[in-house]
């Protein structure tokens, strides 16, 4: 499993810190969802998904968190810590995130807007799908 994660440039000075972010130049894809989840509570696990065809981008955009990925072959987890990190999760692709900071805030961009129709929320259906695709 390959694993993306996009550093973006910081620009700062003695007023402070910046990362601006435009569709495919920072971003692979046009950004049509912005959401972000902040006030965790401790040892919640949220996600538990995948997306027939949405890509994202997650950003911690402060505090830390890890995202645990699993394409159906291998799982890997990825920490988030540090605001001008991304990490690119494609399509078909489950997500874990966890082990929130209490002050973390999870930004996330997304290729899609929400459409119900593009989960995947049972573990078994999503193995049915990836096993399925790499069979085309």
């Amino acid at each position: 499993m390959q694993i993306v994660k996009y550093v973006f440039q910081p620009h700062g000075d003695e007023r402070g810190m910046l990362v601006a972010l435009e569709e495919f130049n920072d971003i692979p894809f046009r950004i049509k969802r912005v959401y972000y989840m902040y006030d965790t509570v401790s040892g919640v696990v949220r996600g538990h998904h995948a997306h027939k065809k949405l890509e994202q981008i997650l950003i911690c955009i402060h505090g830390t968190c890890k995202i645990r990925l699993d394409n159906g072959r291998e799982k890997k987890i990825v920490p988030l810590e540090k605001p001008y990190e991304g990490l690119y999760i494609s399509h078909a692709m489950w997500r874990e995130m966890y082990d929130f900071s209490s002050d973390a805030v999870l930004l996330v961009l997304a290729s899609e807007v929400y459409d119900e129709a593009d989960y995947i929320r049972d573990y078994d259906e999503f193995l049915r799908m990836v096993q399925g695709e790499e069979r085309a």
